[in-house]
């Protein structure tokens, strides 16, 4: 009990009813809505510092005034917008961060009179209807040797030594540039997506359906387990889920929609007439139509047909008196 009091004198009197707060949320949302409840973990309060109240921020000098501990130096990431309402100071591996948390308005922005479909994909990233693609930038597989690597030293460390922990340390700061190098990716990529285009279809995926493991039970061994794990890999490693979570908020932003739509048969729907048949893409790089003859990438047909499918998806909804809202995943019905 000395040392909890100790610790709370030592921090803002708002942060620790801030923190029990926001832990009073994720409990009702655990009982209301049936979330993941939100795991206690005994480090939380040195990573994770809410203070809502007694902050300065001088912008010119880059400091900020922090209640119990002082005036101390940052680093200037972006200006801040708006007035500051409170702050959080995090802990990620060695290093400190700040974020700031502003009120300001946001002025109401025209759609931009473009529409485009996507393909999610492994090989390529995206693909998008009209013919482009990204290519993906795979952080995880591009640094997963040196990952095996540190934690095979790291196995053959004894627990609680400076050489473990000097491991350990460099294992938490890769996967920090891991997390970061796709965070940086998604960020631009769907930045470019919004700035350009006002309607974007994309299929409905469920990530974490498509990501589970194929192993099985010992009654029921699954089936090639190994190709199934590494396409899990590759799906989480491209971050699917946050692409869509970035895409949607930024075209709401913009005055932009994002539509979902069912990922039934859009890789296996000829654009060209409409023949339905998992012949058509018999590799998974090339569609051929085994009615018509159409030829085409088989990624491009996904996009198109995604396209397609968006715009019967959106003409039923507003003949249906029917609005979608900012991610397509929300409606609400029109008055009448």
């Amino acid at each position: 009990m000395e040392e909890k009091a100790l610790f709370s004198e030592r921090v803002s009197f708002s942060s620790p009813p801030t923190s029990i707060e926001r832990f009073g949320e994720g409990l009702q949302e655990f009982f209301c809505q049936e979330s993941e409840i939100s795991k206690v973990q005994k480090e939380i309060s040195a990573r994770f510092i809410p203070i809502p109240a007694g902050i300065q921020i001088d912008e010119d000098k880059q400091r900020i005034y922090l209640p119990k501990i002082g005036t101390v130096g940052y680093r200037k990431s972006r200006s801040i917008i708006g007035k500051p309402k409170n702050i959080t100071v995090s802990r990620q591996g060695q290093k400190w961060f700040v974020s700031i948390q502003t009120e300001f308005e946001i002025e109401s922005k025209r759609m931009i009179n473009s529409e485009i479909g996507i393909d999610m994909g492994v090989k390529k990233f995206v693909t998008f209807s009209n013919r482009t693609f990204v290519e993906p930038v795979n952080s995880l597989k591009n640094n997963l040797k040196q990952l095996a690597k540190l934690q095979k030293e790291l196995s053959r460390q004894q627990k609680g030594r400076n050489n473990s922990k000097k491991t350990k340390a460099k294992i938490t700061k890769l996967h920090r540039r891991i997390a970061n190098i796709r965070r940086d990716f998604l960020h631009k990529i769907t930045t470019t997506i919004a700035k350009n285009h006002g309607i974007v279809f994309m299929e409905d995926l469920k990530v974490s359906n498509m990501s589970a493991s194929a192993s099985g039970t010992v009654e029921q061994p699954g089936k090639k387990v190994r190709q199934k794990s590494g396409l899990n890999r590759s799906i989480l490693d491209q971050g699917w889920f946050s692409f869509k979570t970035m895409l949607a908020y930024k075209l709401e932003e913009r005055g932009g929609l994002l539509v979902l739509v069912p990922p039934k048969n859009t890789s296996r729907t000829c654009p060209n007439c409409r023949y339905i048949s998992a012949e058509n893409r018999r590799t998974q790089a090339h569609f051929s139509c085994i009615k018509c003859g159409y030829k085409e990438n088989a990624d491009v047909v996904g996009a198109i047909n995604v396209l397609r499918a968006g715009h019967v998806r959106l003409a039923c909804e507003m003949n249906g008196a029917v609005r979608l809202l900012s991610a397509g995943t929300q409606r609400d019905l029109l008055q009448q």
